[in-house]
């Protein structure tokens, strides 16, 4: 296809991205808009940004903006193309200098603004070509000025996980520099790396940048299980966003291509808005649900119960396990997970696990006696798993060869007495082929929390050209272990778990139906994770887990309980102690949650008191389904005053205004204001903890 006046115009109703293809400078995004023009000047921030050691940036920074070889790659056609819901394009480049062509591949699903994009690089020289980074996506914000941008990040980690912070770029990251004056581009970036293979461990890969004066919102997810970058700069043309998997100058990551051989990046995703913040989560929120996977789970979302957090902690028995899968199946629950320890018979088993098989002393009469007790009372049966790990006193340590490891100049890598699997590798792979199989077809296991303790750090040297790459081929190999196993057990439902959240990325959540959102024991810290988790992963996909106690008062088992209803309501708790009054409570949320959860399955989130601040007195997350709008609001300190909630959504309407959970505790005062659009609760009393989860709906 041929461009009309130095430009290529790609999208649908809902989205439309304007890239300039003229002959004197780099290909790039001119403006990405959702559906309607949006004017821009000419952009020199090239679409493919890839670093080479001969060629290196065309200005020194450590930053992946202008590099040389990224200026030089030219245009040399694209094609747009229609695959079932996907409008699809691809852009063809071609760097003269090093022989090597540039594929950027965009598909979008129709009427939604967002698109997921990655690029494919390919020696078409004489001579071997080493590649030390190549962006997956690269554009100048086609929003308003630095001055009026914010940026959107979240620091996250064991216990603290998705912690978001909005702050104007030229808070720090980004000092205005007087670039104009200078007449180049800055050096200076706000970089957010994760390392290894816990993708979230220590940084979210979702970002986004906001316009405050006009509205103008992008959002994007690196969608991979292993290392990443994203950064934000500023160039004399504005700000600009760089999205990209490993690399040299942050992972070990290096690739040598042949001539003839290609390399395909990570892929990443990016939505936008000209309704700010709420409209790019809304346009992020339809994307994810385009991708993930087919699966019957995302139509009957089951409540599942686990018996670890708060409750059993890893010491499973049948004595323990009997009374309360019975409590669990009369409070509704429709999943019951054995959790850590059902394998272990020796008390010690953290460096032991990789057979999987059932404990004989945890379970006299096997294990079978406790799944087939789950089954029979109407729940799906589910193990705890720990998949890609072999403890160093394993044995299957010695059964397997040393090339089904990562290593590190021959030796296995080990960390916390764990040596970690190569899935590139075919023995590794089929060892755990063969324990889901016997799990799945012997024990009629229907659900597997999988689990993932240790980071491995930068890789394996085996059979890769840098440790880098032995790890990306390593990531991508599990990816294809997830498709087959799903591909041979297509209504098997997994649970994305890595201490809590540490690997919660698209690449995983693409395939697997639910994620641990945390492994926070103290219900008081958990609302703001589970009020954030919406703006990086689906509703129905974030399981945040509710563990009410029998030594709880009943304000705080209504607490901990709303902490897992707007999402997947993941329970737990010494429910076969509780009283009958306690248990009625807990019955009670089981059931308004069912009763709304095909909504949330088709909702989007909101903010009435903005992204949550860890120590936030009061926390609020709203999802809308239409016409209804389920807004959980927590209160973490019982002499915080009235809160006031924005709802602007709702603005110039009445309302209705139901108590959906806790019914049967003292009601709160509302008051709503549709001229403005807000809703100001009073609670009643002054428990130091107390939650409500309200249903919203206009009267006309």
């Amino acid at each position: 296809m041929k461009p009309t006046n130095t430009s290529v115009v790609w999208g649908h109703p809902s989205l439309r991205v304007v890239l300039d293809v003229s002959p004197d400078g780099p290909v790039g995004v001119r403006s990405l808009s959702a559906g309607g023009a949006a004017p821009r000047p000419r952009t020199t921030q090239p679409l493919v940004e890839l670093l080479l050691p001969g060629a290196g940036r065309a200005r020194s920074a450590h930053r992946f903006s202008q590099t040389a070889a990224g200026v030089r790659l030219a245009y040399r056609g694209c094609e747009q193309s229609r695959d079932g819901q996907w409008h699809v394009l691809r852009m063809d480049l071609h760097d003269a200098a090093s022989g090597l062509d540039a594929e950027v591949f965009f598909r979008s699903a129709d009427g939604v603004p967002a698109f997921q994009v990655w690029t494919r690089v390919t020696n078409r020289g004489q001579e071997p070509a080493l590649l030390l980074a190549v962006t997956s996506f690269a554009a100048s914000f086609a929003g308003g000025s630095v001055e009026s941008t914010d940026v959107l990040r979240a620091d996250s980690e064991w216990l603290g996980e998705s912690r978001w912070t909005r702050e104007p770029l030229r808070a720090g990251a980004v000092p205005d520099l007087h670039l104009a004056a200078h007449g180049q581009d800055g050096r200076g970036v706000l970089a957010v790396v994760s390392t290894g293979t816990w993708s979230t461990g220590t940084h979210l890969p979702t970002g986004g940048l906001v316009d405050r004066d006009g509205g103008q919102a992008w959002l994007w997810q690196i969608e991979h299980n292993g290392p990443w970058r994203w950064e934000v700069g500023e160039r004399l043309d504005g700000a600009y966003v760089a999205l990209l998997g490993p690399n040299d100058l942050d992972h070990q990551w290096q690739q040598w291509l042949a001539p003839g051989e290609s390399f395909t990046t990570v892929p990443v995703s990016v939505a936008v808005s000209g309704e700010g913040l709420d409209g790019a989560a809304a346009a992020l929120t339809a994307h994810r649900r385009a991708i993930v996977r087919p699966h019957p789970d995302r139509e009957a979302l089951p409540v599942v119960f686990n018996d670890y957090m708060n409750t059993l902690m890893g010491d499973p028995t049948t004595a323990k396990l009997l009374p309360l899968i019975e409590a669990a199946a009369s409070a509704g629950a429709e999943v019951f997970c054995v959790d850590a320890g059902w394998y272990d018979d020796g008390g010690a088993w953290w460096d032991s696990v990789g057979e999987w098989q059932p404990s004989q002393s945890r379970f006299p009469r096997g294990i079978e006696e406790v799944l087939g007790h789950i089954r029979e009372l109407g729940l799906v049966p589910g193990l705890w798993l720990e998949p890609e790990v072999i403890g160093v006193r394993s044995p299957m340590a010695d059964k397997l060869p040393p090339e089904a490891f990562l290593q590190r100049g021959g030796v296995r890598l080990a960390e916390h007495g764990r040596y970690h699997l190569d899935l590139r590798h075919p023995r590794a792979v089929a060892h755990l082929d063969q324990v889901v199989d016997r799990l799945v077809e012997e024990l009629g296991v229907g659900y597997f929390k999988l689990d993932y303790n240790i980071d491995p750090g930068a890789g394996t040297d085996l059979d890769a050209g840098s440790a880098g790459a032995g790890l990306l081929g390593h990531n991508r190999a599990h990816l294809a272990w997830l498709d087959g196993v799903l591909a041979r057990h297509p209504g098997l439902i997994l649970e994305n778990c890595a201490s809590g959240a540490m690997r919660m990325d698209y690449a995983l959540l693409s395939r697997m139906q639910l994620q641990s959102t945390s492994d926070q024991q103290d219900p008081r810290l958990y609302p703001p994770v589970a009020v954030a988790a919406p703006l990086s992963i689906l509703p129905e996909q974030s399981a945040s887990w509710a563990y009410p106690q029998p030594g709880m008062s009943d304000e705080e088992i209504a607490f901990t309980l709303c902490t897992g209803m707007l999402g997947r309501l993941y329970l737990s708790g010494r429910l076969d102690g509780m009283s009958a009054a306690q248990l009625d409570s807990v019955r009670d949320a089981v059931r308004v949650h069912q009763e709304m959860r095909a909504d949330l399955a088709r909702a989007t989130p909101l903010w009435p008191l903005g992204l949550p601040r860890w120590d936030d007195p009061w926390l609020a997350l709203a999802l809308r389904a239409g016409e209804d709008t389920y807004l959980g609001v927590w209160r973490r300190d019982g002499g915080a005053p009235p809160v006031r909630l924005e709802l602007p959504h709702l603005a110039g309407r009445p309302v209705e205004i139901d108590v959906s959970y806790p019914r049967h505790l003292p009601s709160w005062e509302r008051a709503w204001d549709p001229g403005t659009g807000t809703l100001t609760l009073t609670p009643s009393g002054d428990e130091p903890l107390s939650a409500r989860i309200l249903h919203l709906r206009p009267t006309r």
